[in-house]
């Protein structure tokens, strides 16, 4: 199916301008399902959510994707900052945005996150009722990265103390300091996936002047408040449907692992607390895709790198239709 797009902007509840690409459907009738996508966390809407949002929109979805506040070109000073409730309300007002479309069925609205933005959607759907289905995409818990270090590994009182004492210095030191992008050069010892990383945001495959990613990486305090927060807290009380997508061998599928995990049962391990089951377990899905890594779901994957080779097309789109056409009814 042919898709049209256009530039449009739209305002949250913080008062801040997003700036997003709509895709919508060439030729259809009627009021239809939409999706409002976005990441990955310090991506821009050109990379990873721009392709998932050309895609579900030749299947048919009036698509949204959008750059957060503070990056791309969205509003917010200063640069590259995140927040918790900011970020969730970037995904709450896009479907604010959805709404008014007079193209859009206002009960048939869906969201994609995807890396960082995967946790900060099921956030978001756990928050506001009118998302009927969410899909996160190779997910990182930013709160819990950033607060455990990877794989918990920092998860102790000494860890976090002495983490909170440098940002206490930073802010005094230089609050607007930049740190936090891709590794770049590339040294010879790094782990696969930061290889992966670079491999998609400093090459030809993935590289855009505007992410965050790609360049000087983020504000090195602007994740000070994931840190100290966890905002997953709720998501064993989503009612609404959830698809969970991850690679089999991506270092970050224990996120994804652990959030569905703990959305269906209440608790999970990485979760200090235990919570009910689900009240609606029947219509949540973990899906593990053979052989796929954490970027190769950011745009399919490559059998070479620098985006050659054959693309091995890992991402599931049919399987993202269906189940949005399933849950979008």
């Amino acid at each position: 199916m042919q898709k049209n797009h256009r530039k449009v902007t739209f305002e949250t509840q913080y008062g801040l301008t997003l700036a997003a690409d709509l895709y919508e459907p060439k030729d259809a009738q009627g009021k239809l399902a939409a999706l409002a996508v976005s990441g990955p966390f310090g991506a821009c809407k050109e990379q990873s959510s721009g392709l998932y949002a050309m895609r579900m929109a030749e299947r048919g979805f009036v698509t949204l994707a959008f750059d957060p506040s503070y990056t791309g070109e969205s509003s917010g000073e200063p640069r590259r900052t995140a927040s918790p409730d900011i970020n969730t309300e970037d995904f709450m007002a896009a479907v604010d945005f959805l709404s008014k479309q007079e193209n859009v069925d206002t009960a048939r609205i869906g969201i994609i996150g995807i890396c960082g933005w995967g946790g900060i959607a099921l956030n978001a759907a756990a928050a506001d009722t009118r998302i009927k289905a969410t899909v996160a995409s190779t997910m990182y818990d930013m709160t819990r990265v950033s607060g455990n270090g990877y794989f918990d590994s920092e998860d102790k009182e000494e860890s976090r103390h002495a983490a909170r004492e440098a940002m206490a210095k930073q802010r005094l030191a230089d609050p607007m300091a930049m740190a936090g992008g891709v590794v770049n050069p590339l040294p010879d010892d790094a782990p696969q996936f930061v290889k992966d990383y670079y491999d998609y945001y400093i090459t030809p495959r993935g590289y855009h002047k505007r992410s965050g990613n790609s360049n000087d990486g983020w504000r090195t305090i602007g994740t000070q408040a994931f840190a100290n927060a966890r905002f997953l807290y709720y998501i064993n009380e989503i009612r609404s449907a959830v698809l969970v997508m991850h690679g089999e061998k991506a270092h970050s599928r224990y996120f994804g692992e652990a959030a569905y995990k703990y959305m269906v049962e209440g608790k999970a391990e990485g979760y200090k607390v235990v919570g009910n089951p689900n009240p609606n377990p029947e219509n949540k899905e973990l899906l593990i895709i053979p052989g796929a890594t954490h970027c190769d779901l950011y745009d399919g994957g490559y059998t070479e790198l620098v985006g050659k080779g054959e693309p091995k097309n890992l991402i599931p789109w049919d399987k993202l239709a269906d189940f949005f056409n399933k849950h979008l009814k």
